[in-house]
């Protein structure tokens, strides 16, 4: 079971619906998504509520969020091969983002062309 593309799945889901907030599953990587995604105004606010088991977070404000997905397996890209995957997984050029696992933190794709290294993608939004 993936949490990462079943908690992308609720705010899309959600977001849909009209809801404007959802109970998603906590792990570390969800909430380092859930700060890119707060960071580029994906979503307004999240916080994490601890219910004495594994937690969740409570996400408020889910915003222009079309499409989300988590890529599974989660494949390595190189530096050199960054355009080629925007191409494929983005709509168009500048609309949306990639969500890349790097050895220094989770970022998206403008950041990790900024700091000209390789990584695993793990997720899209647009």
């Amino acid at each position: 079971m993936d949490l990462l593309a079943e908690s992308l799945n609720i705010m899309k889901v959600m977001r849909r619906s009209g809801r404007n907030e959802c109970k998603i599953p906590a792990s570390k990587l969800i909430g380092a998504v859930l700060q890119l995604l707060q960071k580029e105004d994906y979503i307004k606010s999240f916080e994490f509520v601890d219910d004495n088991k594994s937690g969740f977070y409570l996400v408020k404000g889910i915003g222009a969020i079309n499409e989300c997905g988590a890529i599974n397996p989660r494949t390595p890209i190189k530096f050199a091969e960054l355009t080629k995957i925007e191409e494929q997984m983005l709509p168009s050029k500048d609309f949306g983002m990639l969500i890349i696992s790097t050895p220094k933190g989770i970022v998206n794709n403008q950041t990790l062309r900024e700091m000209k290294v390789g990584g695993r993608l793990i997720a899209f939004v647009y």
